[in-house]
């Protein structure tokens, strides 16, 4: 049986009406039958059988033993770091989603968590910054927003050599591209938000842990602090889980004939896409995942916040907003945007410049959205030392 066949099929029948749509379970409690007796659910913060249906599914989709939904990606990110204790340390990813650097730096910092930002894709660097209090490495790969490719497989050696827990952030190559827990990870997290749910309506995270007493760690978390997904939106990231394959496979057509264009550019500074052989990650992502994603970034060769606000502001297609993963296409400028909460030399040091633009590739007809950059490209202001040539 393929994978694609096995997903569909892994989303259960009701077995009392044999609807074949998960049903919503909306309700707070269940009755029980005697005290502590009842049909495996108690109250809906612990369990409810939309979210545990949707959980079955995701862990599966990850080759994981367990899978845990929460009310949004930094919950699940929150639960992760809940896993370590005052004075414990963190190696993470230097070109890091700005909301993750706010939670490990304005909330888990002041409580006695160090966090070390490195480029993860220099193993020496990764190495170098272990210390005998690491207890967690956290990785994203490709990065979010300049695309740095990490060997998964490599770090996750070095996790397991320090006795770290390693974590790996799949938002952007979902698990139709790439398998984290097979190369080495312990947790994998998503904001499901994205790729997973696909239809820009939905907040939702999700952590999978490759054992089972690991979820249960992680489950523990879910309970006690009680950010769960509910049961309407727990059903809406199955709906849109049943079409993801289908979905990343025309997001990545969409995403390599863009950046193809985009490199191509007169006014294009530098482009970040794996699947560009250019991109220092070209062969390692070939190596791990089996396609390149529906994320590109780019810089303009006028480097200034100026022109790329000029640049979003002029497309049509591509809808200025937050997020990604969308059946339509989306852009942003992530230093005003995005990772506006990381200081700006902390952001330049990491890539992510002031004409940064991030595009996340939707489904339309690919030459519709080529057509939408091209004009866009037409309103961008004239550089002031080509207005001082042109006048002389």
């Amino acid at each position: 049986m393929s994978t694609i066949t096995e997903l569909i099929h892994s989303i259960p029948v009701d077995p009392q009406t044999g609807a074949i749509a998960v049903p919503i379970y909306q309700t707070s409690t269940f009755v029980q039958e005697a005290p502590g007796v009842n049909k495996g659910y108690d109250y809906a913060r612990s369990n409810n059988p939309t979210r545990a249906a949707v959980e079955k599914i995701i862990a599966q989709l990850e080759g994981g033993a367990t899978a845990s939904a929460f009310s949004s990606g930094l919950a699940a990110i929150d639960a992760v770091i809940k896993l370590l204790k005052s004075g414990d340390e963190i190696v993470a990813v230097d070109d890091i989603y700005g909301g993750a650097f706010r939670l490990f730096n304005k909330v888990y910092e002041k409580f006695g968590i160090k966090v070390t930002y490195v480029d993860t894709s220099d193993l020496q660097a990764v190495f170098n910054a272990i210390t005998p209090a690491t207890r967690l490495i956290w990785l994203e790969t490709p990065t979010n927003p300049t695309l740095k490719i990490s060997d998964i497989a490599a770090i996750g050696r070095i996790a397991k050599a320090h006795n770290c827990l390693f974590c790996v952030d799949n938002t952007f190559a979902s698990p139709v591209l790439q398998k984290p827990l097979e190369l080495g990870a312990d947790l994998v997290i998503h904001s499901a938000t994205k790729y997973l749910g696909g239809h820009s309506d939905l907040i939702a995270g999700v952590v999978i842990a490759k054992t089972a007493q690991l979820g249960e760690e992680i489950k523990f978390y879910q309970n006690a602090c009680g950010a769960i997904l509910s049961p309407f939106d727990s059903f809406l990231l199955i709906r849109g889980i049943e079409t993801l394959h289908l979905r990343v496979k025309q997001h990545g057509i969409n995403a390599q004939a863009l950046a193809e264009y985009l490199e191509k550019h007169p006014a294009v500074g530098k482009v970040f896409y794996p699947g560009l052989p250019s991109h220092p990650g070209h062969e390692l992502a070939k190596q791990q995942s089996k396609g390149f994603g529906g994320i590109i970034s780019f810089t303009l060769k006028e480097d200034t916040a100026e022109a790329a606000t000029a640049f979003v502001t002029s497309t049509n297609y591509f809808k200025l907003a937050e997020s990604l993963g969308g059946i339509k296409s989306l852009l942003c400028h992530p230093a005003a945007m995005t990772h506006k909460s990381i200081p700006a030399e902390k952001r330049r040091a990491a890539g992510v410049s002031d004409s940064l633009i991030r595009l996340s590739v939707g489904l339309e007809e690919t030459n519709d959205l080529l057509a939408d950059l091209e004009q866009a490209f037409t309103k961008l202001p004239v550089p002031a030392h080509a207005e001082n040539v042109l006048s002389a």
